[in-house]
């Protein structure tokens, strides 16, 4: 009897693989492998706060980025609508909180112009110099952070001793280190006395030393350039489109600065320059940063040399609270006081925006007021917010270790972005 012998073909798993890729290959000029998805953040130390970054990548290379946000949202601006206009001041604190003062004169500067109110000019000088410290505390922090994430650990511990220098100052100012809350609606809690003004003085004095020395450590180091020069460049036309503003716009060699644009505080009076950078990287928002400290200096000196005596807040006997010393000693003054404090300032109706030149771009508010001591509708142009929208623009490409460069060249804050 004759034997038929049947052969099965039976491949491997491996075997079956090759088959179907050496089929799709023949079809399609497509030959991208699997893509990863990766989640970084929002707990991770190179995110700077609660930041989320959805990642696409193929191999190393990011193709595809998302920032998710909103972890630290508070609800700031409905806050707002609710209070009044003096009783915000506490929460602009905690926006940028690494320049609280900055916060501060940005919201009241807002208020009063839809007052129609404008300070005295030593009122205005207190502001600038308190701007100009938020900044340098703010940039010092940046450039420290931006550094170390990149493996210069010694920049660190030498910005940020500067950075305690500040912070010590702002406490000499306002009574608080961090959440400072010296500015009101109309003026200031109280002036400055002339030996804290001769402290900042004395601060600009051993400042400026460490600025260079932080330059000398960065700037030409090999290592720094490799990791930050051509990483994370950003178009003049690309920068203007998303509305990236402070030193990112800059950075990209666009010539924009609303202390010199749009003048508020008497910015106008002082000798300083806006600098830019060409190329839009890393490195170049690096430089601006640094360059920028050297002109707050260069208005601080300015401030101090020319400051004015006088009154340090607007002179509005309707709106303002009465002196302490005037209201326990006369019950006109006290139930006055007693109305301004439970009713807040009485506001017009109308709408204003204004934006101030902070550390981080422009820090803009919108008040919608139907008249009366409480805002109808706040809304905050939060800085950060707007400079992490052009990520899924600007990572694309790039290798996954160099995401934590081009974080720290943004330098943003994430209870500003969620506010």
């Amino acid at each position: 009897m004759a034997k038929t012998v049947t052969e099965i073909e039976s491949p491997d798993t491996a075997a079956r693989a090759q088959q179907q890729m050496a089929s799709y290959e023949a079809t399609t000029e497509d030959l991208v492998g699997e893509k990863l998805t990766l989640n970084m953040g929002p707990s991770h130390p190179a995110t700077h706060g609660v930041l989320r970054l959805i990642l696409e990548l193929d191999g190393e290379i990011i193709t595809k980025a998302m920032p998710d946000v909103g972890f630290l949202h508070r609800g700031d601006e409905k806050i707002a609508e609710n209070m009044h206009y003096n009783q915000f001041v506490p929460y602009t604190d905690r926006l940028d909180y690494l320049a609280p003062l900055s916060n501060n004169v940005a919201y009241a500067c807002a208020v009063e112009k839809l007052m129609g109110w404008e300070l005295p000019e030593r009122g205005q000088a207190l502001r600038v110099l308190c701007c100009e410290l938020g900044r340098i505390s703010a940039h010092m922090l940046g450039v420290g952070c931006f550094a170390m994430d990149v493996g210069a650990m010694t920049v660190f511990l030498y910005t940020f001793q500067q950075r305690e220098h500040v912070y010590n100052l702002a406490e000499q100012i306002s009574g608080a280190r961090f959440t400072t809350s010296y500015t009101r609606v109309g003026g200031q809690t109280r002036d400055i006395s002339e030996k804290t003004l001769k402290e900042v003085g004395e601060f600009l004095d051993q400042l400026e030393p460490v600025i260079e020395e932080v330059d000398a450590l960065l700037t030409r180091n090999k290592i720094f350039i490799d990791r930050t020069e051509g990483v994370g460049a950003v178009t003049k036309e690309d920068a203007i489109s998303f509305g990236l503003t402070g030193p990112n716009l800059r950075g990209c060699g666009v010539d924009h600065d609303l202390r010199k644009a749009n003048p508020y505080l008497g910015y106008e009076k002082y000798d300083f320059d806006v600098p830019i950078g060409s190329k839009g990287d890393s490195f170049d928002r690096y430089l601006v940063r640094m360059e920028e400290m050297r002109q707050s200096v260069k208005i601080l000196r300015q401030v101090l040399a020319n400051m004015p005596q006088g009154e340090i807040n607007v002179v509005d006997p309707k709106n303002r609270l009465p002196r302490k010393e005037r209201v326990m000693m006369n019950m006109e003054e006290l139930i006055h006081h007693f109305i301004v404090a439970t009713q807040g300032i009485d506001a017009p109706e109308g709408e204003v925006y204004f934006g101030a030149e902070n550390p981080k771009g422009e820090l803009g508010f919108y008040i919608n007021s139907k008249g009366g001591g409480v805002p109808h509708r706040l809304k905050i142009r939060s800085p950060s917010f707007v400079n992490l929208s052009i990520l899924p623009k600007m990572l694309p490409g790039h290798m996954m270790s160099d995401v934590v460069a081009i974080l720290g060249s943004l330098d943003f804050v994430m209870g500003e972005c969620d506010r």
